[in-house]
């Protein structure tokens, strides 16, 4: 059980990993490429929307095939992908495997989910979710680190061929290692320690309607909208403009950008218990008690920092690194909502639905981002200024207040459909929160 799972998560680590390939090696590819803010900012957001598009089609190839090999064809169109990234010296070449990776990584999350629902009783499974996100939040730490330090001590090939084959090994090991469910059942179940209840872990075969009954239930949509909103601006900082800004924008040195990064994943992976027990004792105050007031940290986070005077004091940035870590725990309480909320027939496709909503906000944030540093004339590493990072992280505004209103309004939707509220204009019950 427990070997299962750590191969499964060390595989999760390996997909973070080149997921965030680009996060300190930006300007990097920028020179390779001769790429400005725009063009870079593209291999972000393609490699994010291939991401979230394979949601739903991975969730129903989960429900046919298992994790197994899924997780493996995962792990080997990444090594593909990095191969071609490696080999690359044109942007469209470059994006092509930009797209290979998108679609290996949008494998690899969902299995270890399923692998968590099939391999342990329900009661474990939001602490579990918490900890396969902590833990693979370390492969953040090595596309910061070690990758950048390999590339400029040898090449881009040779950094980005590393990657490759570290897809591969991870590939051999999933497919010799993990196993669909344990060796006593013969299909993949979930078991209620409780109530000792036993039910098959499968979504509907057809596509649509098992995606219009996951979508119909405001459950979901909550689950949706809530991941949509909490962990974008730390994906869009962390993966492509947070080291740029840091650097070029606010003058720090290499080593100490790194740090404030390093201090975004640590972060993340400490207060990721919390999130979870949070959750687990708190299940009907998840929104309100979790869920908004991390948006809101993170939105005052980003005013501060932009409306200093001059350079941000670097105590402030190591605040916004820490306000936006709590963004990745935050979503993943999303799973808890469309775990409670869906059967588990239902359960790869809301959780492809729900995982493809922070995915969607993170592309639409990096381009809009990037966009934003063209408009002003600052779309290459010479022209990066600090007053154009802070008008452009600016565009993060609308979908933070976009995604806020809707979780306001399907959490009260999810209240009503489960009987512990009133539709808006009636006498509301004296009942928990949500």
């Amino acid at each position: 059980m427990w070997l299962v799972w750590s191969v499964a998560v060390v595989g999760y680590i390996v997909s973070v990993t080149n997921r965030t390939s680009l996060s300190s090696v930006g300007a990097d590819a920028a020179i390779r490429f001769d790429a400005d803010a725009s063009t870079l900012s593209l291999f972000a957001v393609i490699q994010l929307f291939v991401y979230g598009a394979m949601q739903i089609p991975v969730g129903l190839l989960l429900d046919r095939f298992g994790a197994r090999p899924i997780m493996a064809v995962g792990m080997v169109l990444m090594a593909v992908g990095q191969t071609v990234m490696a080999l690359s010296t044109d942007v469209a070449t470059a994006i092509a495997a930009r797209v290979l990776i998108g679609a290996g990584d949008a494998a690899v999350f969902p299995s270890v989910l399923r692998l968590v629902a099939t391999w342990f009783p329900q009661q474990r499974a939001p602490l579990l979710v918490q900890l396969t996100g902590i833990v693979g939040q370390a492969g953040q730490l090595l596309a910061l680190l070690p990758l950048a330090a390999l590339l400029h001590a040898t090449s881009w090939s040779v950094a980005f061929g590393s990657l490759a084959g570290l897809g591969v090994l991870f590939a051999i090991l999933t497919v010799a290692i993990i196993r669909n469910h344990p060796p006593t059942s013969s299909a993949d179940v979930s078991v209620n320690t409780e109530t000792g209840a036993i039910q098959v872990v499968r979504s509907s075969a057809d596509l649509r309607q098992g995606f219009r009954e996951s979508w119909a239930h405001p459950g979901t949509r909550l689950a949706f909208w809530s991941h949509f909103t909490t962990p974008f601006a730390g994906t869009a900082f962390v993966m492509l403009w947070g080291f740029p800004f840091l650097t070029a924008g606010e003058g720090l040195s290499k080593p100490t950008a790194s740090l404030v990064l390093s201090t975004f994943v640590v972060f993340g992976m400490l207060v990721g218990p919390v999130m979870g027990a949070l959750s687990s004792r708190h299940p009907f105050r998840r929104s309100r008690l979790l869920v908004l007031p991390t948006i809101g940290l993170q939105a005052i986070a980003w005013i501060a920092v932009v409306a200093w005077p001059g350079p941000a004091p670097l105590w402030l940035l190591f605040a916004l690194a820490l306000a936006l870590a709590t963004g990745g725990p935050a979503s993943m309480i999303a799973f808890d909502h469309a775990r409670a909320h869906n059967p588990s027939h239902r359960l790869s496709t809301a959780t492809g639905i729900v995982n493809g909503g922070g995915f969607i906000a993170g592309l639409v944030a990096i381009f809009l981002i990037g966009v934003a540093m063209d408009a002003q004339g600052a779309g290459t590493p010479a022209t990066y200024s600090l007053e154009a990072f802070r008008i452009a992280f600016l565009t993060q505004l609308p979908l933070w207040a976009i995604g806020s209103l809707m979780i306001v309004i399907e959490r009260h939707r999810t209240r009503v459909r489960i009987g512990l509220d009133a539709p808006w204009g009636k006498a509301a019950r004296d009942t928990p929160e949500t």
